[in-house]
């Protein structure tokens, strides 16, 4: 984030984490040498989460599970105690210009559709559709492929949806799924999914994350956080003059093959360092499920947050046993999703509805 100020540098403001593939501070020490800013960075860590995450997750008007609002909290609180009123966050580019892995991986996906009807139904689903299919690891990745690029977008995104996966009647309790209609999210999904004005995939991929990764999660976490912290916040990639240009730009120069923002880097180039042109893509999420294994008083608050959901009647009491004692620490990452989630809700409920829960079903 840049904190702005007249007549002096300005004050560039970074996060980073002590945990391998998640930090990214290298790369904010390089922009702020090139472009001389006065630069302030701060590690998270555990013990921060336990001392902020009820105050942050009961700051909202609603329940919200997006993990990287502890560390934007912390970066517009870093700024704030060195008096800055207002700052500036870059959420927007990669809706904009196409930057985000998923929108090539879905195109992989698209080229599905390019293979002869003949050959797809006759050939390629029933092989690979067999219980042979899971024997050897390609034939696996190609089973895998093929199970993918049948469903058509956005209901292909739910494949990747954890709790789906896992299997929602065991996770959620017959009562809590007795009030709530499982398909509706989908249905509006599919209804802004139709709604984009364009014959592109890659353009509706973009429209759709206007709708939900920036709507609905990105922006309510960066205004959420800096309201919090006591700052104003502006989103200069998001200008309209900038967006209506984004809107002309051809597809390819989104998406260039599999090239990730394609123009916005060739027009960069020379301006931002090689090393920043280059980099890999990485988010702004927290290292949760690997410290929430590791670290005793984080583990607590987590486990009894989830629990929580049990006696209130809305995730299975077995389910949360699994999760918490097996899952977790088989894959941190993937799982501590879910606990992360489960437990911001359980935080938001306690401060915003403490009495909440849900009758059993008969």
């Amino acid at each position: 984030m840049i904190g702005l100020a007249h007549g002096t540098p300005a004050a560039t403001y970074s996060i980073g984490f002590e945990a391998e593939g998640y930090d990214e501070m290298e790369f904010a020490r390089i922009a702020s040498s090139r472009f001389n800013t006065e630069h302030h960075e701060y590690y998270i860590t555990p013990d921060d989460l336990v001392r902020s995450i009820p105050m942050v997750a009961a700051s909202y008007d609603q329940p919200f599970g997006n993990s990287s609002a502890l560390p934007a909290y912390y970066c517009a609180r870093m700024a704030k105690e060195d008096g800055v009123t207002r700052i500036l966050a870059g959420d927007g580019g990669d809706e904009l210009f196409g930057g985000n892995s998923r929108y090539a991986k879905q195109r992989i996906f698209d080229w599905y559709q390019y293979i002869p009807g003949s050959i797809r139904k006759g050939v390629m689903e029933p092989l690979l559709g067999s219980s042979l299919a899971g024997g050897l690891p390609l034939v696996r990745k190609a089973s895998s492929y093929v199970e993918q690029a049948r469903v058509p977008m956005p209901g292909r995104l739910q494949m990747y949806n954890l709790i789906t996966r896992l299997g929602i009647e065991h996770a959620l309790t017959k009562g809590f799924l007795a009030q709530v209609d499982i398909s509706s999210p989908l249905q509006h999904q599919h209804k802004v999914w139709a709604s984009a004005q364009t014959s592109n995939n890659t353009n509706r991929e973009l429209a759709f994350d206007w709708r939900y990764t920036l709507a609905e999660s990105d922006l309510p976490k960066v205004c959420g956080t800096t309201r919090l912290a006591g700052l104003d916040v502006g989103f200069p990639m998001l200008d309209d003059d900038l967006l209506a240009f984004s809107l002309r730009l051809p597809v390819d120069y989104k998406l260039k093959g599999l090239k990730l923002r394609w123009f916005f880097k060739e027009a960069l180039r020379g301006f931002l360092p090689d090393e920043i042109i280059i980099k890999k893509k990485q988010g702004f999420g927290l290292p949760f499920g690997v410290w929430v294994t590791r670290n005793e008083a984080l583990r607590k608050l987590a486990s009894e947050s989830v629990y929580g959901l049990v006696e209130r009647g809305i995730l299975r009491a077995d389910f949360v046993e699994a999760l918490l004692t097996k899952r977790l620490f088989e894959h941190p990452g993937y799982f501590g999703e879910m606990i992360w989630i489960s437990m911001m809700l359980e935080q938001w409920l306690r401060g915003n509805s403490p009495g909440f829960k849900v009758e059993s079903a008969l």
